[in-house]
């Protein structure tokens, strides 16, 4: 266990990171006492719940009436009084709902219709995530006020919430979540989303790993304190490269860093690999094999037969899997149920071992992809992989991603600790710990942007049919893309990149506001130009919002050669720093010399439908 320095903070607070997963869900929490040397916790006790301890957890899973209400929630939603009322009270049965808020790029052609049930009507996804974060905030509340008595009055109004979501998702999903805690009520106000943070399942898996498994006797000496790295030091003979595979109910995320041994601090070495493929796909395949094995049935082909086998195989049947050249049992019935022909013996389907390692092959083939991948990009070479999550209690996963990585030389292990709540335990030690120093640009940023008509450039040429006469009397070509950020750059949070650009209004008011579309190019050229060669390949991921009232007193009016009319030009920056675990931007211009900020909000994009406004470059 790495050791952590006293909080240096002037004032109690409470850490409460929650794990909102496709199939189970936890809180952990730390409470940060000046002085005191912080220890994370994890909520271990939830209502209705059968198993009660530190690696507890609960599905998510809600029940709503017809009404649109919540009846209940997580562990209480199993409970066998619970499911009777809800099929005589016609209550709608949720889970892995959270695949209603997947990220749209995200390869998902193997989710059928069948696999995700819609959702209650007049209810909204984020609605649903609402209600569960709700919910999970008052098991942790109860838990602590139970836990740690006369303590709550004293951090109820001094909690620092961390919502952690997959690698694969962006700015939209990020808004959601902070939307979602506003509904729920963990917020009163759009002021207070500065305590609320936001954080990939592959990072704060990292973190999970360093503060509980990296840990050795040469690591445990040394305090946690990233400040004491330089960026500076460039040697790399004592850095290691790891891979976090977080394999989880619905996505699993893998990410890479470099690891330095002489000093508590990772860099990202290469950009964050997600993909859909986490347990509850296989729960499907095998649903999709017993419909086509049973199909021939007059019987067992009942779809609530089917749905029962598929549940008990979830639950025990694939975690049990280990050998494909031994058969696999689905316990549903009693010893009545017989029937030779659907090797259906005294309540057992038996199924062939291999048909059951097929249902693990597309999440198996899907890791060692986005593996490849990272090895591929990293900055360094890859000496050690650790498998984190829920899926990674399988044997079976474990063992052929084993029996993948020991021939490459690779150390590949996992956890004796509780894999299961890593994300939530690692979200904690995101916010005091802080190991990341640097991360990696997922995709190319930049911004839609029009120039000046260069007849000399062969490109120009081609799009001449195209070029503009502006107000200012210039020649321009549009639909041009001026990268702010490439693909695979490293950056620390601190860096920032900036873009100059000017532009063009025909009156003073106009000028008092400006809104950018902040795009992303996740097509196969390293240095993207134009907008019209591959246009599926760009999105507008963003919008920035800038106030300029300021800046717009210092303007003077030109007068356009065309008409002789009035027009405005002015100059700014656009600033982005990508190293923080969300997006941020603002807006810079000189005054006098003197650079001025103008706090500049991120509006994400509910639906993609278009491009930014027009830069001039």
């Amino acid at each position: 266990m790495l050791s952590r320095e006293p909080y240096k903070g002037l004032t109690r607070k409470l850490v409460l990171a929650f794990d909102v997963g496709t199939t189970f869900s936890g809180v952990s929490y730390c409470i940060l006492d000046p002085g005191e040397v912080p220890v994370i916790r994890g909520v271990a006790r939830y209502p209705a719940q059968e198993r009660v301890g530190g690696d507890s957890k609960i599905p998510s899973i809600l029940y709503y009436d017809l009404q649109g209400d919540v009846r209940a929630v997580g562990a209480e939603a199993l409970q066998e009084h619970i499911i009777e009322q809800a099929e005589d009270e016609g209550w709608v049965k949720l889970a892995w709902w959270k695949l209603h808020l997947r990220a749209k790029h995200l390869a998902s052609s193997h989710i059928r219709d069948g696999d995700i049930k819609p959702l209650p009507r007049g209810k909204s996804a984020v609605e649903v995530l609402a209600d569960f974060m709700r919910y999970l905030f008052q098991c942790a509340r109860t838990y602590i006020q139970e836990s740690h008595l006369d303590l709550w009055g004293s951090i109820k109004n001094s909690i620092e919430f961390v919502f952690t979501h997959p690698n694969g998702w962006e700015g939209q999903q990020q808004q959601q979540i902070r939307r979602a805690v506003e509904l729920a009520g963990l917020i009163s106000s759009k002021e207070e989303q500065s305590h609320v943070h936001l954080l990939t399942e592959g990072e704060a898996s990292l973190h999970f790993c360093v503060t509980n498994v990296i840990a050795s006797d040469r690591f445990s000496q040394t305090p946690i304190d990233v400040a004491d790295y330089s960026d500076d030091e460039e040697d790399q003979s004592d850095n290691q490269g790891v891979i976090i595979v977080d394999a989880g109910g619905g996505t699993i995320d893998l990410s890479a860093y470099s690891m330095k041994l002489s000093a508590t601090s990772f860099e990202e070495i290469a950009p964050a690999e997600c993909c859909l493929q986490g347990s509850v796909f296989v729960t499907s395949r095998a649903r999709t094999l017993l419909q086509q094995k049973l199909s021939g049935s007059e019987h067992y082909s009942n779809p609530e037969i089917i749905a029962q086998m598929t549940e008990i195989f979830d639950n025990s049947t694939k975690l049990r899997f280990r050998k494909p050249d031994e058969p696999s049992y689905i316990k549903f019935g009693t010893i009545r149920d017989k029937d030779l022909k659907y090797n259906i013996r005294s309540g057992q389907l038996k199924l062939a071992g291999q048909d059951v390692a097929d249902l693990f092959e597309p999440s198996i083939e899907a890791i060692i992809e986005a593996f490849e991948q990272q090895r591929r990009t990293a900055s360094i070479p890859i000496n050690s992989v650790w498998l984190v999550g829920g899926f990674a209690a399988s044997d079976w996963l474990f063992a052929k991603l084993q029996e993948y990585f020991l021939p490459l030389g690779i150390s590949f292990c996992r956890p004796d600790a509780h894999a299961n709540k890593a994300v939530a335990d690692g979200a904690v030690s995101f916010y005091i710990d802080h190991l990341v120093s640097s991360r990696v640009a997922r995709v190319t940023y930049g911004i839609e942007c029009k120039g000046q008509y260069n007849f000399q450039d062969p490109e120009h040429l081609a799009r001449r049919h195209k070029a503009v006469i502006d107000v200012d009397g210039e020649t321009y070509i549009y639909e041009q893309f001026e990268s702010i950020l490439l693909k695979g750059t490293q950056v620390s949070e601190q860096r920032e990149f900036r873009k100059p650009f000017f532009a063009t209004q025909k009156s003073l008011v106009a000028c008092e506001s400006h809104s950018e579309g902040i795009m992303c190019y996740k097509g196969a050229l390293q240095k993207p130009r134009w907008l019209d060669t591959e246009r599926s390949s760009f999105a507008t991921l963003c919008t920035i919002h800038a106030d300029l009232r300021e800046l717009s007193r210092t303007l003077r009016p030109k007068i356009s050669p065309l008409d002789q009319s009035k027009y405005y030009t002015f100059e700014f920056d656009i600033v982005i720093l990508f190293g923080c675990t969300e997006l941020k931007a603002q807006i810079s211009w000189k005054e006098k010399g003197v650079e001025m900020r103008s706090p500049a909000s991120i509006v994400y994009d509910d639906v993609v439908d278009g491009f930014g406004l027009k830069e001039e470059c």
